[in-house]
């Protein structure tokens, strides 16, 4: 038995064909270049009548297999240009129009990367000691735009893993308003340094519960001596985006998992999500639902979100607030622990944290639990996917970076009762990046994972190689546990 763990003989690469289409503005891609819609909009609209229902027949014929929903997406991008007020055109000429404003983003053109891996809720048709597994899926397409993907796996019988087949075409969510408590509103102004006489007015004019279209009727209703003042204007544009990072992503009921395709909405997201760490959470009452925390980026800066489902159709993605959202890798425990949720995150950048809530929204100052110590991740440490529960304590997957930028994994373990308590770390990697099978990526000499799951004694671990391709590897509890060195109280 060998004391690492087992590559299943599986891979999952990225597909440049699984596409999604999006609005276009010519101009807008360069930085510092002003948008020519006007002048398009004219060109396109001068075009003889014959020249444009030829151009509708090859568009609708060349893409409409696959991007869904494209003669209302061509439609609707058309009234974005012209205005919904804008004299009335042929349906042909609508879906020209729509079609030179729009263009289509393979989410996984460059890379497929760092999985995450949950208990599917849907176990009906799997065989004697079989596991249908969930893994979320970073993908990362043009200009390095990460958006989250899913897809299904079967676990055994035996040591087995087999992806099943992803289908197309992919499909995009109906985005909507998220809902706010006034605590949580004010808490998320508070943490963006915004605080004055106009943000409360604002937040003492809303219920205790509501949507951002509430904010703005919120904000139309003022005073007039708070609207004329010269900084008013900055400040309501704030309000707004913080009202608006709240949101609800709903895809329609005839789309498959491997279908759907999250991708970046709100402002703090627009150049990113990355990297989300699932969790199967099992409240209090019994019941349970997913939780995601990501990490957002929007060109500048990074802050952790979180993402809410019980069925991976319905998402509620929701802004943290607290220290730890101003960092990234967040990874929440599967359950409350005395009373409180409970998440790691990397408080400095280099170590592993523990943080608390008592909504999972606002978060404490974080606790530092491990620091780097070993040659391996000397660099900087972090978690790899939310805590597992054993007999022994909480088992945590831990990334290290070392000499290189080489980036490999290990575990340490922590109390049941106090996970602030270290009892056991690796000293030495328990997967590293090397080998013709895990050297070379896009991002070479990377083997990085956003959570793994215990099935029958035997922990399963998908991970990220390269930044580049999945691959997974599986490894006894009880052979982990036993690695693992125990650390002196």
């Amino acid at each position: 038995m060998t004391n690492h763990p087992i590559d299943a003989g599986v891979e999952l690469t990225h597909d440049p064909s699984r596409v999604v289409i999006r609005l276009f503005l010519p101009g807008e891609s360069t930085p510092g270049s002003a948008s020519r819609t006007e002048a398009v909009t004219e060109r396109v609209l001068a075009m003889d009548d014959d020249q444009v229902d030829e151009q509708a027949r090859r568009v609708l014929s060349q893409f409409g297999s696959r991007d869904v929903g494209l003669e209302e997406v061509l439609r609707t991008h058309a009234e974005m240009v012209r205005g919904t007020d804008a004299p009335e055109i042929s349906d042909a000429m609508t879906v020209v129009l729509g079609s030179v404003f729009t263009a289509e983003y393979a989410v996984e053109g460059a890379a497929l990367c760092n999985p995450s891996v949950v208990i599917h809720p849907d176990q009906s048709d799997v065989g004697p000691n079989q596991l249908r597994v969930l893994l979320s899926l970073r993908s990362i397409g043009e200009s390095h735009l990460s958006s989250v993907e899913f897809c299904e796996a079967i676990i055994g019988p035996g040591r087995s893993w087999a992806f099943s087949p992803r289908k197309t075409p992919l499909a995009l969510p109906t985005i909507s308003d998220g809902e706010w408590t006034s605590e949580h509103f004010l808490q998320a102004l508070e943490r963006n340094g915004q605080m004055n006489d106009l943000v409360r007015a604002v937040v003492q004019a809303l219920p205790d519960r509501f949507a951002s279209e509430d904010v703005e009727q919120a904000m139309r209703d003022l005073p007039e001596q708070l609207l004329r003042r010269s900084s008013s204007r900055d400040e309501l544009e704030t309000i707004r985006v913080v009202a608006r990072s709240a949101y609800r992503a709903v895809f329609s009921k005839n789309t498959e998992l491997s279908q759907r395709v999250l991708i970046p909405v709100a402002d703090e997201e627009r150049r990113g999500v990355e990297d989300v760490r699932f969790v199967r959470f099992t409240h209090d009452d019994g019941h349970c639902d997913y939780r995601g925390t990501f990490t957002a980026y929007n060109g500048h800066a990074i802050t952790s979100r979180l993402m809410v489902t019980t069925d991976f159709r319905d998402f509620t993605i929701h802004r943290l607030t607290g220290p730890p959202a101003r960092t990234k890798g967040m990874a929440l425990f599967p359950r409350l622990v005395d009373g409180a949720i409970l998440a790691l995150s990397r408080g400095d950048g280099e170590g592993i944290f523990l943080t608390r809530s008592d909504n999972g929204l606002d978060w404490s100052e974080e606790e530092p639990i491990y620091s780097p110590s070993q040659l391996w991740d000397v660099v900087q440490s972090g978690n790899c996917g939310s805590p597992i529960e054993t007999d022994r304590g909480w088992l945590v997957m831990t990334h290290g970076v070392g000499p290189m930028r080489r980036y490999s994994i290990g575990a340490i373990l922590l109390d049941l009762n106090d996970p602030t308590r270290i009892l056991a770390t690796s000293t030495t990697p328990l997967l590293e990046p090397g080998g013709p099978l895990l050297r070379n990526g896009y991002v070479p000499n990377v083997v990085y994972s956003c959570g793994g799951l215990v099935h029958d004694d035997m922990l399963w671990l998908p991970y990220g190689v390269g930044d580049d391709r999945i691959r997974v590897a599986s490894i006894p509890v009880t052979t982990l546990l036993d690695l693992l060195t125990s650390v002196r109280a």
